[in-house]
C-alpha cells in the first residue's frame, strides 16, 4: 500500500504561510515583545554598534522585531519587511555576538536563513492583501 500526503498539504504556499507566521512568532514572543514591555529596561542593556544611540538602536530593533514580523505574517510588503529583520539579525551576529560559535548563535543564523528564504520566495497565496493580477510582491 502507497502512502500519499493530501493534496492540500502539497502547496508551497501552505508551507510559506507556516514559515512565516512560525518564524515571526518565534521574533515576536522571544525578542520584539519583551523589548517593548520593558522598554526603559531594554534601552539600558541594548548595545549600540553603529554608534546611533541607545534610543535610536532599540527603535530599529522594535521596528525590525514587532512591526516588520506582524507586516510578514500578515503577507504585507512582505519581501521589504524582511530586510529590516535580515539587517538587524547579521548585525546582531557578525557585530554584536561576533565572538559567538556557530554552536552558540544557531538561533540567530537559522532566522537569517528563514527570513532570508522568505524574502526570495515571497509570501505566497495566502496573503491578507493578495496583489492584483501581474502584479508581484
Amino acid at each position: 500500500m502507497k502512502l500519499t500526503t493530501p493534496t492540500f498539504l502539497q502547496q508551497p504556499d501552505l508551507g510559506l504561510l507556516f514559515l512565516r507566521f512560525s518564524g515571526c512568532l518565534l521574533v515576536l514572543l522571544i525578542h520584539g515583545w519583551p523589548k517593548l514591555l520593558h522598554w526603559q529596561t531594554e534601552l539600558q542593556l541594548i548595545d549600540d554598534p553603529l554608534h546611533l544611540g541607545k534610543a535610536v538602536t532599540l527603535a530599529c530593533a522594535l521596528f525590525a522585531e514587532v512591526l516588520c514580523p506582524l507586516a510578514i505574517m500578515a503577507g504585507v510588503w512582505t519581501r521589504l519587511a524582511c530586510l529590516p529583520l535580515l539587517f538587524l539579525l547579521l548585525v546582531s551576529m557578525l557585530l554584536v555576538h561576533a565572538d559567538w560559535t556557530l554552536e552558540q548563535g544557531q538561533f540567530g543564523w537559522l532566522l537569517i536563513i528563514l527570513f532570508g528564504t522568505i524574502a526570495l520566495a515571497g509570501p505566497g497565496r495566502f496573503v491578507l492583501f493578495p496583489a492584483k493580477k501581474g502584479q508581484r510582491v
